[in-house]
């Protein structure tokens, strides 16, 4: 990764669209009246958490593992679990060795699956960051392929490609809202739609990077916990996704566990959709009234990004 790097234009997932289409799964979409969810809107459901590897995060991982060279050493990422999950299967569906390192506090479903892949699994630390050092220091003797969970235009245009697929299957959404970690998939997400649609970030307050960005005009480091946080883990939101994100002004709101728990049930109780904690914060932000719509004619977009775990 660098930041040097050309930054994610729409032109740019169109590319990773066409370079990962016979790979990923086009994930559906599913339209809610208002009624159903309490919500004074239509929401529009991408139910992205069907994607390979149980998230998103399978979108960049492909397209980077597709369209760039890879060391003989493989591949190594570190992550809190999906994005690990993604490299793995990526790895294995291309023929390549994964290493990948994950904090002790990631998922134990998380963890199985980055075995069932094959992947080596390294666990360090306890957060995010922690098993992103580690697995620089194992670059330093390892020679291989690193693959940067969110920092990266490859992998963000590989994410980007979530977002088209929902603008082409309901066109005219008057508002996005998506979980943020490091910022990959709500930043490219604000790269695919420009000032088509409002792009909102909801964070929990254990894991609010995009917030603290807004607070201090820059991403700075940030204490991590909460239920969210072997998803939305990152301790610093990344720079190519901030800049993608403030020159849209995307909307920053953040709820609490205690909604992002019931915003979980409500949705395996009313639809049978089992989502992780961090696929459901946009749901505890319309649940909750943390943003509301400003019409009830609006149709407004939600991403649930991912599905790793066993249970509520």
């Amino acid at each position: 990764m660098t930041h040097s790097m050309p930054p994610v234009t729409p032109g740019s997932i169109e590319a990773a669209a066409t370079a990962i289409g016979p790979y990923i799964r086009h994930t559906p979409v599913i339209e809610i009246p208002a009624s159903e969810l309490g919500v004074d809107a239509t929401l529009v459901l991408k139910l992205e958490y069907l994607q390979h590897s149980g998230s998103f995060k399978g979108r960049g991982a492909t397209h980077f593992v597709a369209t760039q060279p890879i060391h003989e050493g493989g591949v190594v990422a570190a992550s809190g679990g999906n994005h690990g999950a993604a490299v793995a299967w990526a790895a294995h569906r291309f023929g390549h060795p994964a290493h990948i390192f994950v904090p002790t506090t990631a998922a134990p479903a998380k963890v199985a699956r980055l075995r069932e892949y094959g992947a080596v699994v390294h666990q360090a630390g306890d957060v995010y960051a922690d098993a992103l050092a580690a697995s620089r220091h194992y670059l330093s003797s390892h020679p291989a392929t690193s693959i940067h969970a969110y920092d990266d235009p490859i992998v963000m245009a590989g994410a980007g490609t979530c977002a088209r697929e929902l603008d082409l299957a309901t066109p005219g959404l008057r508002a996005v809202l998506l979980a943020c970690g490091g910022g990959g998939l709500s930043g490219s997400t604000a790269a695919w739609y420009g000032d088509r649609a409002e792009i909102v970030v909801v964070e929990t307050t254990g894991t609010a990077t995009y917030a603290s960005a807004v607070a201090n005009g820059a991403p700075v480091d940030i204490e991590v916990s909460g239920v969210a946080a072997d998803a939305l883990g990152a301790t610093r939101l990344g720079a190519h996704p901030w800049a993608a994100l403030h020159r849209v002004g995307a909307t920053s709101v953040v709820v609490s566990d205690v909604d992002v728990t019931a915003a979980r049930e409500y949705l395996w109780k009313w639809l049978r959709v089992l989502v992780e904690p961090a696929a459901a914060a946009p749901i505890a932000a319309l649940m909750t009234g943390a943003w509301r719509p400003r019409s009830a004619d609006d149709r407004i977009g939600v991403v649930l990004c991912g599905a790793n775990t066993t249970s509520l």
